[in-house]
């Protein structure tokens, strides 16, 4: 009896590592036939893991053992955990970068196209808090990485580009106040949407009232278009509520 279940043991032990070993094929594979897949697997639980615990907090051994990499992996993929950091910033703007490209502000009013890039920075900062801790996280370091990245300035360019055009055009048009300078309104509209995520939790403990409700967000994004409209666009121009 004793060595009929030794035999059933042991086969049971044979498969797990047969399995095991077929696993780990199978994960090699993926690593080798999908890199980009891989690489962006694990920025995504890096994001995570850096929004949570900031850049002296966030482990490697943690991110290693949520993705389907190894640390090795990750090593090789990004050098060390300050270039994993700088990465996971890069691809935090580029998304939301990438959202506003989306847009329709060529195709629209200049009224309605600022109105809509008021509302997609509200919605996009909203849907994405790992984005808002980041950039806090990033402001406690000074800014020192996003300064060591030519990318991320690139991106942010292209953002002040968009405002310049859709400023201009509505100066030349007799919708907007002339005099502004459009990177001030991107500050003002980033300011809105920003602090909408980051002291919402702060504001509620303090005051008792739970502003990330649906409805409390409903009025608030309401709030920021409506005050980003009555500082840049005329009077006269405004739309009749």
């Amino acid at each position: 009896m004793y060595e009929l279940v030794s035999l059933v043991n042991l086969r049971a032990k044979e498969k797990e590592r047969c399995v095991a070993s077929q696993a780990g094929k199978s994960e090699g594979n993926v690593r080798t036939q999908d890199p980009e897949g891989t690489r962006q697997n694990i920025i995504e639980v890096a994001t995570e893991e850096f929004a949570l615990n900031g850049l002296s907090g966030a482990r490697i051994d943690e991110i290693a053992a949520r993705t389907r990499a190894s640390k090795r992996m990750i090593y090789y993929y990004f050098n060390d955990k300050e270039g994993l950091y700088l990465a996971v910033l890069e691809n935090a703007y580029r998304l939301v970068r990438e959202g506003e490209s989306k847009l329709d502000v060529d195709g629209l009013p200049p009224l309605d196209a600022l109105k809509q890039l008021v509302e997609f920075t509200f919605d996009h900062h909203h849907k994405h808090e790992d984005f808002i801790r980041m950039v806090m996280i990033e402001n406690i370091h000074h800014a020192d990485y996003i300064e060591r990245s030519k990318v991320i300035r690139q991106l942010n360019g292209t953002a002040i580009k968009t405002i310049e055009a859709l400023y201009e055009r509505g100066v030349d048009e007799g919708t907007f106040r002339p005099g502004l300078d459009p990177l001030e309104l991107h500050w003002q509209i980033s300011a809105l949407c920003f602090f909408n995520v980051s002291n919402r939790a702060s504001f509620t403990k303090l005051f008792g009232r739970d502003l990330g409700t649906a409805e409390a967000q409903d009025s608030l994004r309401r709030q920021a278009v409506d005050m980003v409209l009555r500082h840049v666009v005329r009077s006269e121009k405004l739309p009749q509520s």
